[in-house]
C-alpha cells in the first residue's frame, strides 16, 4: 500500500489506517479475539497506522492493540492515541500533571516506553492558542514520554489555531463526501507548514458504506442511536452531523458515481485519500471482511468526473447546514 510521511513526525503511514474506537465500545460489542483478528487483517493488507483513544472502551482499544504489538512485533506500525476526554472539559485541566498521568496510562495499555504520537482528544477550543499547553506537550517529548503530538478537532478554525502552533505534527480531522469544509483552508494550511492530516470519519458513521436504509437499527450502546441530536457528544461525530434520512437521499446520488469493482465505501475512501494535503484515512472495522475491504480502497482510482459529483451532492444537499456549523 502506498505510505506518506505523516506531518513533522516523519514517519511513513499507509494511506488506508485503521480507526480502532470500534475497539473498545460505543458501537455495540467486539469480542477480544475479533478485535485481534481485525488487527491482523488490516495488516495484513498493508496497513501501518492505527489511531486509538485512551477513552475507547475506557482503554480497551489501546489495550487490544498492545496485546497485537507484543504478540506481533517488528511490523512497523505507527500507533497515535489521544488524551484529554477522562476529566471534565475544563480548559485548565489540559496541565502538565494530567498529561503526565493521561500518557502513562496509555503508555500502559500499550505497552511502551515511547507514544508514537498523542493527540489532545478534540478538547474545549481555548486549549488550542493556549501556549501553555504546547509547552507541557514540549516536556514530554524531551523527556521520552512521546515521540509526537497533534490535535484532534471538531471545527476547522481549531484546526489552523493548532497548525500555527510549531510543535503540532498532525491534525485529525473530519473529512468525508459530506463534509467537505477542510478542503477551503485546512489541508492547504497544513501542507504548507508540513502539519500530517488524518481523516476521520470517512464514511459519516456508515452512511457512506450504502449499507443502511430508514429502516436500520442500531444497537442501544452504538453512538448511532444514542447521539443522533449530539446528547453525549458532538453531533458532528454521528452520521457527520447530518440528517439521517437526508444522507440516506444523498448517498443513493453517491452510489451512482461509484466507479465499476468497487464497492460505495472503497470510493467513498479513496476520493478522501485522494485529495491534496491527506496524509491517512481511518476507517473502522467492525470484522475481518470489513477490514480488508476498507485496505483494497487504497487501490481504487478517483477521476475528476467522480470529484466534481461529490462536490455536487454537497452543495446540493449540505452545504448550508453544515458548511458554517464546522
Amino acid at each position: 500500500m502506498e505510505q506518506r510521511i505523516l506531518g513533522k513526525t516523519g514517519r511513513n503511514v499507509s494511506i488506508v489506517g485503521l480507526g480502532t474506537w470500534q475497539l473498545g465500545a460505543d458501537w455495540g460489542n467486539v469480542d477480544p479475539a475479533q478485535a485481534q483478528a481485525i488487527l491482523a487483517a488490516s495488516v495484513e493488507a498493508g496497513v501501518t497506522f492505527f489511531d486509538t483513544a485512551d477513552v475507547y472502551g475506557d482503554g480497551r482499544s489501546e489495550q487490544a492493540i498492545g496485546k497485537f504489538l507484543k504478540e506481533n512485533p517488528g511490523l512497523g506500525i505507527t500507533v497515535a492515541t489521544k488524551m484529554g476526554r477522562r476529566m471534565e472539559q475544563q480548559p485548565e485541566n489540559y496541565s502538565l500533571a494530567n498529561f503526565r498521568q493521561w500518557v502513562d496510562r496509555s503508555r500502559k495499555n500499550l505497552g511502551t516506553d515511547t507514544l508514537d504520537l498523542v493527540q489532545l482528544h478534540c478538547p474545549p477550543t481555548p486549549v488550542y492558542s493556549n501556549n501553555e499547553v504546547y509547552d507541557a506537550l514540549d516536556t514530554l517529548v524531551s523527556e521520552g514520554a512521546i515521540r509526537n503530538y497533534g490535535v484532534s478537532v471538531e471545527r476547522t478554525e481549531e484546526a489552523l489555531e493548532a497548525i500555527r502552533h510549531e510543535g503540532t505534527a498532525s491534525v485529525q480531522i473530519i473529512l468525508n463526501a459530506f463534509r467537505l469544509k477542510p478542503l477551503d483552508d485546512v489541508l492547504p494550511a497544513a501542507k504548507a507548514s508540513g502539519v500530517g492530516i488524518i481523516a476521520r470519519v470517512p464514511l459519516a458513521s456508515g452512511l457512506l458504506s450504502g449499507k443502511y436504509s430508514k429502516d436500520t437499527t442500531f444497537a442501544e450502546n452504538d453512538h448511532r442511536n444514542y447521539n443522533r441530536k449530539g446528547e453525549a457528544f458532538d453531533v458532528g461525530e454521528t452520521f457527520s452531523g447530518v440528517d439521517y434520512e437526508l444522507g440516506l437521499k444523498a448517498v443513493k446520488e453517491f452510489e451512482q458515481l461509484v466507479p465499476e469493482g468497487a464497492t460505495t465505501a472503497q470510493a467513498a475512501i479513496a476520493w478522501i485519500a485522494a485529495q491534496d494535503g491527506v496524509t491517512t484515512v481511518i476507517p473502522g472495522a467492525r470484522n475481518v471482511e470489513q477490514a480488508r475491504a476498507n485496505a483494497a480502497a487504497a487501490g481504487v482510482s478517483i477521476g475528476k468526473e467522480f470529484d466534481d459529483g461529490v462536490r455536487w451532492i454537497y452543495d446540493h444537499y449540505f452545504r448550508e447546514a453544515i458548511h458554517p456549523r464546522w
